[in-house]
């Protein structure tokens, strides 16, 4: 790659396709190589000094085989190299150079078919994301929300993080594979979906907060009707305007008399713990 110092500053002069970015880590990198959702340039592989092969080595040519059948080409690079490719974070021998992915927008999203039988209807979940703005917990909302079986997601469009690699690592590879949604107008969106029968609730972390909207707890909520659950910002929750969409609020009772500064949750695992409540619903329905 270049002598003395250069490996790292080498793969920083490797010409970069303009507007692209660097994914990293495996499971955005081989996800993003299965899926055919962005234009990809080229795949970065930590080089293997010597004869050992390492635990990383099946998978590496793994890797090289899924960019060989997509036609992307692969470089074999230092790892310092790939380290300045990511800026440091763990790449874990594996870095991606891609097209960035952008929100989907609402007016071209296919609604989901409704002729399956009233109680396929009535199991619609859709979690909707006002003003999340740290990746890290953009990514564990969408790993969550993926794993847990929520057909849809959307966000807002301003005042989000937007879908970076960093959030691509975080969400362990979900978002390479999950649809999400923007939209420009979230208040006239859950008005929209509460006429169409759909139930708006939203999330608090603290009841004493909300006033207007029955708070009530998660343990407690019956889903009947195709439903949207909304999550508010990290420091702010949700907004006022927001709040007065929804016909409930659901909080999260916690076990124990808690310390004032400590009485939150993040909101990825709120949002984890709220979503695994309602969807053990589904699967005691059975449907």
């Amino acid at each position: 790659a270049g002598k003395g110092k250069g490996p790292g500053r080498n793969a920083l002069a490797l010409e970069r396709t303009k507007g692209s970015e660097i994914l990293f880590g495996v499971a955005p990198c081989r996800l993003a190589l299965a899926r055919e959702r962005r234009a990809l340039f080229r795949l970065f592989l930590k080089e293997q000094r010597g004869g050992g092969g390492g635990s990383g080595r099946p998978l590496r040519a793994e890797l090289a085989l899924q960019a060989a059948a997509r036609g992307v080409p692969v470089l074999h690079l230092p790892g310092r190299a790939l380290d300045a490719l990511c800026r440091g974070r763990p790449h874990q021998g594996v870095c991606l150079e891609a097209a960035p992915l952008p929100f989907r927008s609402l007016r071209d999203a296919e609604e989901p078919r409704q002729g399956d039988g009233e109680s396929g209807r009535r199991q619609l979940l859709w979690l909707v994301l006002e003003h999340i703005q740290d990746p890290m917990n953009m990514g564990a909302l969408l790993r969550a929300a993926y794993f847990l079986g929520v057909d849809r997601v959307v966000a807002t469009h301003s005042n989000s993080c937007p879908l970076t690699p960093i959030v691509s690592k975080a969400s362990a590879g979900a978002m390479e594979v999950f649809d999400v949604y923007s939209t420009d107008d979230l208040q006239g969106f859950l008005k929209a979906k509460s006429a169409e029968g759909w139930e708006v609730v939203g999330t608090v972390s603290r009841p004493e907060d909300v006033e207007d909207v029955p708070v009530i707890s998660c343990s407690e909520f019956q889903w009947d009707k195709p439903l949207i659950v909304v999550i508010g910002s990290e420091g702010e929750g949700l907004s006022l305007e927001t709040q007065l969409q929804c016909q409930r609020m659901l909080a999260i009772p916690p076990g124990r008399a808690l310390h004032p500064g400590i009485d939150s949750l993040n909101v990825s695992v709120a949002a984890g713990i709220l979503l695994h409540s309602i969807c053990s619903q589904k699967r005691r329905h059975g449907d």
